[in-house]
C-alpha cells in the first residue's frame, strides 16, 4: 500500500484511545451521523481516525480528533429547551478538530441556558477527500441542514439555528455563513432545507488566507504549501460576498499571537460594507484558543453572556433564570 505521511501517522496512532478522566464531565450519549452512507469523495482516503487526550488533569478533558472519516454531531439537550439550537464548530488549525475546549465545554454552558447544542466533528482537508478544502464545508452544510430538518421533531425552531465557530472552526463557520453554493449533491430529504444559519458567532476566527495576518498553519492545511492568489482570495472570509448574510457576532483578544486581531477587524469591515448586522467585542488580553476554562476570571470570560444577550435581542436565546434551569452556568438578564 502506498501510504502518504498523513496515512502513516494515522495508522501508527490508530490504537490510541482517550485517557479516562474520572472527574471530568461525561460525554453526550446521543450522536448523529452526518451521512446516511459513507461521506462523499472518500475513494482515495486511507487515514485511520484517532482521538488523543492531551490533559493530564483528571478533572477535565482536552482531546482532539484527527483523520476523521465518519463525521458526527454530539448532542447536548438542556433540561428545559427554549427552542433555540446551536451548531458548534471547534478549531484545530484544520490539522485536527478539538473535542472539548471549543466543543463540549462551550456546549455545556449554552445548554445550561436552554440552547440545544450540536458539536461537529468534521473531516479535514488534507486527508485525501475529493472535495479538498471544501470537505469540511460539506460537513458543516450537511450538519446545519440536519439540525434544521429535524427541528420540528426535536421541538426546536427551524428559524433559530445558530452556528458558533472558534479559530479555524470560526473560518469554517464563516464560510457556512457567507457562501451560498452547495458543496455536495443532495443525498436525502434533509438537503432540501437551507444550510445557512440564522445567526453566526465567531470566536477569534481565522479569517484571511493572505499575508501578513494569515494563520499560516490553517492556510497550509486548507490550501497547501503554495496556494495561488486566486485560492487565497476565494477562501478569505473578508473577500467573500456577505450580501444577505445573517447577523454576526465577533469576539477576539487583542493579544492573540496565533490569529491576529486584524482577522476580525478586516472581517468586521466586510460585514459593515455588506450591510450585515454585526456586533464585535475586543478584549485587551486573553490570547488564543481560550474557550471557556482558559479564560475564567479574566475580562473575556464574560463572552458567553455577551453572546447569549446578543442572541436574546434577536429572539434566539430567551432569558433564563436559576429557577428555570437549576445549576445553570449562565444567566442572561
Amino acid at each position: 500500500m502506498d501510504l502518504n505521511r498523513r496515512t502513516a501517522l494515522g495508522l501508527a496512532a490508530a490504537a490510541m484511545t482517550p485517557v479516562s478522566r474520572a472527574g471530568a464531565p461525561g460525554d453526550p450519549v446521543e450522536t448523529i451521523r452526518l451521512w446516511p452512507g459513507a461521506a462523499p469523495g472518500g475513494a482515495r482516503v486511507t487515514v485511520s481516525p484517532r482521538v488523543v487526550e492531551r490533559s493530564t488533569d483528571p478533572a477535565f478533558h482536552d482531546r482532539f480528533a484527527q483523520y476523521t472519516t465518519e463525521p458526527i454531531l454530539s448532542v447536548l439537550r438542556p433540561a428545559r429547551p427554549n427552542g433555540a439550537s446551536l451548531l458548534l464548530i471547534p478549531g484545530g488549525g484544520y490539522k485536527w478538530a478539538v473535542v472539548d475546549k471549543e466543543g463540549l465545554d462551550c456546549a455545556r454552558v449554552f445548554a445550561a441556558a436552554g440552547v440545544t447544542c450540536f458539536v461537529l466533528r468534521y473531516r479535514l482537508p488534507g486527508d485525501g477527500w475529493a472535495a479538498g478544502p471544501d470537505a469540511p464545508l460539506q460537513d458543516a452544510q450537511r450538519a446545519l441542514r440536519l439540525i434544521r430538518a429535524r427541528a420540528a421533531a426535536d421541538g426546536l425552531d427551524p428559524t433559530q439555528v445558530a452556528v458558533l465557530g472558534a479559530s479555524a472552526g470560526g473560518h469554517l463557520a464563516g464560510m457556512l455563513t457567507a457562501r451560498t453554493d452547495a458543496t455536495y449533491a443532495a443525498v436525502d430529504g434533509a438537503d432540501g432545507v437551507s444550510f445557512r444559519p440564522d445567526l453566526s458567532i465567531l470566536l477569534y476566527p481565522v479569517a484571511t488566507m493572505a499575508d501578513p495576518f494569515v494563520h499560516a498553519g490553517s492556510r497550509r492545511e486548507l490550501l497547501g504549501e503554495a496556494p495561488t492568489a486566486e485560492a487565497m482570495a476565494r477562501y478569505s472570509l473578508e473577500r467573500m460576498d456577505w450580501t444577505g448574510a445573517p447577523p454576526t457576532f465577533l469576539l477576539h483578544a487583542m493579544d492573540d499571537a496565533a490569529v491576529p486581531v486584524e482577522n476580525s477587524l478586516q472581517l468586521l469591515a466586510a460585514l459593515r460594507a455588506a450591510g450585515v448586522p454585526a456586533e464585535a467585542h475586543l478584549f485587551e488580553e486573553g490570547g488564543h484558543g481560550f474557550g471557556i476554562r482558559l479564560i475564567e476570571g479574566k475580562p473575556a470570560g464574560v463572552w458567553p453572556q455577551l453572546a447569549l444577550a446578543w442572541g436574546a435581542r434577536r429572539g434566539w436565546s430567551r432569558e433564563v433564570s436559576p429557577a428555570d434551569e437549576p445549576g445553570a452556568a449562565v444567566v442572561v438578564r
